[in-house]
């Protein structure tokens, strides 16, 4: 049998060696824990198309396709398996803000070097797999 699994961005908005992170708010998946700017892939919707469509959505910022690069691409497995890609976020345009209040109740810049302690586990070791240059790995198995 073949796997559809689904696939998802995770956004590494990045400034002065901070990352932007969001807690999780009324979603029903990981609320109170941080996690950073992700959405699924839709149907049709290149990686990159999501990343910006995600970035518009959640942040309320424009990217364009040449300030976003691939870091990490993590297969992992959870309930289901799915594909995760972490992707930097060097430069938008606009003013970052929370355009989801009922999903996310902070959105705030942490030092790479000093993440929260209620991070989504999956997405430290994205950002701990990308501080350490490695492009792929395995998470839950």
């Amino acid at each position: 049998m073949r796997n559809q699994i689904p696939v998802a961005v995770h956004l590494f908005f990045l400034h002065n060696e901070q990352v932007l992170l969001l807690r999780r708010f009324n979603t029903g998946y990981e609320d109170g824990n941080y996690s950073v700017v992700a959405g699924h892939v839709d149907a049709g919707e290149s990686v990159t198309q999501a990343a910006i469509r995600e970035a518009r959505e959640e942040v309320g910022v424009s990217l364009k396709p040449q300030a976003i690069e691939v870091v990490h691409v993590m297969h992992r497995k959870s309930d289901d398996e799915r594909i995760d890609f972490f992707l930097t976020v060097k430069g938008w345009v606009g003013e970052i803000s929370n355009r989801e209040p009922c999903k996310c109740d902070d959105l705030s810049w942490y030092p790479l070097a000093s993440l929260p302690n209620n991070i989504i586990p999956y997405v430290k070791r994205g950002l701990e797999n990308y501080q350490n240059g490695i492009l792929y790995g395995e998470f839950g198995w």
